[in-house]
């Protein structure tokens, strides 16, 4: 049973502080780990992307060459030169591929942005309370 706000004691009033402090750390801490849970599976999907942009570089680069070479060869140009042009071309695609990956992770933030504003409220309110 809970005594009116009036009747309690200073030592119950510290003790409610306590109890809600404490709630509020854990609630923190909840939300932290929720956003960084958040952020590094979004850090998956742009690795994922580097990956795949990768793995699409070198698989043209071992199909689309071979093709390519003897297309270019049956216009009258040496092996050397067409395996050099298509080997130009196929890299340049999966470079691009590569760095598309690479800017999508360095535009994401992945502190927990949420929970630091939350704790910057927190840290107001109870400044403003003090006073």
């Amino acid at each position: 049973m809970q005594t009116a706000r009036d009747d309690r004691s200073l030592g119950e009033l510290f003790a409610e502080l306590s109890h809600d402090v404490s709630a509020l750390v854990r609630k923190e801490v909840e939300l932290a780990r929720t956003e960084m849970s958040h952020n590094v599976s979004r850090l998956g999907r742009h690795a994922a992307m580097v990956a795949v942009g990768g793995a699409v570089a070198y698989a043209g680069l071992l199909t689309i060459v071979a093709a390519l070479v003897v297309i270019l060869s049956t216009f009258g140009l040496t092996w050397w030169a067409s395996t050099l042009i298509v080997g130009i071309v196929v890299a340049l695609v999966g470079y691009l591929l590569l760095q598309r990956g690479i800017s999508a992770m360095q535009w994401d933030s992945f502190a927990p942005t949420e929970t630091i504003e939350t704790m910057k409220e927190n840290a107001a309110w109870a400044k403003g309370q003090r006073t």
